[in-house]
């Protein structure tokens, strides 16, 4: 009794080297990709809409900044204009009281950079109740 073997057809592809190569391929385009950064981003800054703030128990003391990027805390204006002259004068007007509320009043057209040193400086004192003060927006009414 000798059976003889039947030789079994292959009956399908073998899916195994084309998914190597297509896992291949996909690395190969993840890694040869060139990622661009844009470095120009239009951004369109809201306007507030709230409430008139609360009567505060304590005078805040009050930041402005031109759209030079000059200072006056207030109204003084300050004879310079780094973080550490800019320290001394919130310190001065605080009169040692870090508790006090900080009301930055910035010109739209103000640098961010003077902005960011006036927020910098009051964390560095340990201010810790910063405000902006924005405009209220013109209200148009169409029902009229």
């Amino acid at each position: 009794m000798s059976r003889r073997r039947r030789k079994r057809r292959d009956e399908g592809v073998n899916l195994t080297p084309l998914i190597d190569v297509v896992f291949l391929l996909l690395i190969f385009f993840m890694v040869s990709m060139s990622f661009s950064r844009e470095t120009r981003l239009a951004v369109a800054l809201p306007q507030a809409q709230g409430g008139a703030p609360e009567d505060e128990p304590v005078e805040p003391i009050r930041l402005g900044v031109d759209r030079a990027g000059r200072y006056a805390i207030a109204g003084q204006q300050l004879a310079a204009s780094d973080v550490t002259a800019l320290m001394a004068a919130l310190q001065q007007a605080a009169g040692g009281d870090s508790s006090r509320p900080v009301i930055v009043a910035a010109d739209g057209d103000a640098p961010h950079r003077a902005v960011v040193k006036v927020m910098d400086a009051a964390t560095r004192l340990g201010f810790s109740r910063l405000r902006l003060a924005v405009e209220q927006p013109q209200e148009t009414r169409f029902d009229e």
